[in-house]
């Protein structure tokens, strides 16, 4: 599924929330497998994103119809998506908030980045059909790792 409504919780270990709304398809799969991969796209694939956003997985086979091409996870049963920039391999940790928002709580389990990508123009879901390409990056000095 393209997902719309995810964030960074946390850096050790590595947390990411997600919204998955119980009338998506999806809902039903990440809660019977309690994992998932998070591909992160670029806007060379943008088409096949807002496709794939647009169409379901319970009639559809997204990898054959949008041009996709599936890789083994290491750690999760969830494929990546070759013709992302990253995929983080996630487990479900806690489900508190499900019942409530949708939202899930993730651990980054594995991480997966094309280092011969040097400056992704990665998708950002603005709602409505809108998307912001990453652009440029700053460096500042900073004691963080």
């Amino acid at each position: 599924m393209t997902m719309s409504w995810h964030q960074m919780l946390e850096f050790e270990p590595p947390l990411l929330s997600c919204v998955v709304s119980d009338g998506n398809y999806s809902f039903g799969l990440l809660t019977a497998a309690m994992e998932c991969v998070i591909n992160i796209p670029t806007a060379e694939i943008a088409r096949q994103v807002v496709q794939c956003g647009n169409s379901t997985g319970a009639r559809t086979d997204k990898f054959a119809k949008f041009g996709l091409t599936a890789r083994p996870a290491k750690r999760v049963g969830a494929p990546l998506i070759d013709e992302c920039y990253a995929s983080l391999e996630c487990k479900v940790v806690d489900t508190g908030m499900v019942e409530k928002y949708s939202l899930f709580v993730l651990e980054v389990v594995k991480a997966w980045v094309d280092p011969s990508v040097k400056s992704p123009r990665t998708l950002h879901h603005l709602g409505y059909g809108r998307f912001m390409v990453a652009g440029e990056t700053i460096k500042l000095s900073s004691r963080m790792r």
